[in-house]
């Protein structure tokens, strides 16, 4: 068994975080700036400031990380490859996106609908990124027929 290469999910994890980020700036500020503004208010938060946002973009980066590490993780036993950076992909949204959502939105945080976009857009947004740095990673050590795998089948 080969080791982990660190420094590729590194590297594949900031693309998968750059990816999130990109995604999260169009769903929050784009989309749907005047319904989280609307959210926000009638929990009398103000909006999110400078201080706020730095800190999202850097967790949204080290869940780009834990993506990528998730699926190296997970290779040895599913094979290199898209279909386990799916996999990798909605795991981390299972733990990521749904937990805090859901529980958000039974709280009443958010509206159940705002919730539920951002379930699916982070569904198709974690797994993208995903995909993506996972295409980035390959194992330490000697190149292998493992380390090419995933170029081959996604040819």
């Amino acid at each position: 068994m080969e080791k982990i290469n660190w420094s590729r999910i590194i590297l594949g994890g900031l693309l998968a975080g750059l990816i999130m980020n990109v995604g999260e700036f169009v769903l929050n500020v784009v989309l749907f700036a005047k319904e989280l503004e609307e959210a926000t208010r009638k929990l009398n938060l103000p909006p999110p400031g400078g201080d706020f946002i730095a800190k999202a973009v850097v967790l949204v980066f080290i869940t780009g990380i834990v993506a990528v590490l998730v699926y190296a993780a997970i290779r040895p036993r599913f094979g290199a490859g898209p279909k386990t950076a799916v996999i990798a992909g909605v795991i981390v949204w299972l733990l990521a996106y749904v937990y805090q959502g859901l529980l958000s939105a039974a709280m009443g945080m958010f509206p159940l609908s705002l919730t539920l976009i951002g379930l699916a857009w982070g569904l198709v947004e974690v797994t993208l990124a995903t995909l993506a740095g996972a295409w980035l990673y390959k194992e330490s050590g000697p190149e292998s027929a493992a380390s090419h795998a995933y170029q081959e089948r996604s040819a």
